[in-house]
């Protein structure tokens, strides 16, 4: 499948977000070594697996939830790119690096919340998202890039996928296509 032609610009922005999400946040933090992603009860299971999918529910409706505020319709749930987004969690936690995994699941553009506390994943993965909408609207991609992504009328489906560390920190990756 082709990328549109607006799709190899957004993918360079994204690669140049991924620099600049890099070393933003000094409480955020780099962690190697990892053993589970996020459980959607809360608790955690081996990598790449959860007992159902009320986390990955929960960041789709809180995207089309913002979405909506601005009138755009909701992005469809990109359930078989998930696997792939938990893994770009797992790999990113591990190289301490976001979006080091940028196009492996044939995403055109991602936003990450890098090593977030895990005691409550929904309130972390819910402060990030906040976070990144509240960048608000704006031209420059390295300012706005994640609330560029969640409010894009280009992407119609998001991925979100999740990894925890054994230091108890949460990786989330939202993989719009």
């Amino acid at each position: 499948m082709a990328l549109p032609p607006s799709a190899h610009i957004i993918a360079a922005l994204a690669l140049a977000l991924a620099f600049a999400c890099n070393g933003d946040d000094d409480d955020i933090g780099e962690s190697e070594g990892s053993s589970s992603s996020v459980s959607d009860s809360g608790g955690s299971s081996s990598a790449g697996e959860t007992s159902d999918d009320s986390i990955q529910e929960l960041c789709v409706d809180t995207i089309n939830d913002y979405r909506a505020g601005l009138g755009l319709p909701a992005y469809k749930r990109w359930e078989s790119a998930e696997g792939c987004t938990d893994d770009q969690a797992e790999s990113d936690a591990k190289s301490g690096s976001s979006h080091g995994a940028f196009g492996a699941c044939k995403e055109w553009a991602q936003n990450e919340c890098p090593g977030w506390p895990s005691a409550d994943p929904e309130n972390s993965l819910l402060g990030c998202l906040e976070q990144m909408w509240a960048e608000g609207p704006g031209e420059d991609f390295s300012a706005h890039g994640h609330y560029i992504n969640m409010s894009s009328e280009s992407y119609t489906q998001v991925a979100c996928g999740f990894y925890t560390t054994d230091d108890g920190k949460l990786w989330a990756i939202q993989n719009f296509q």
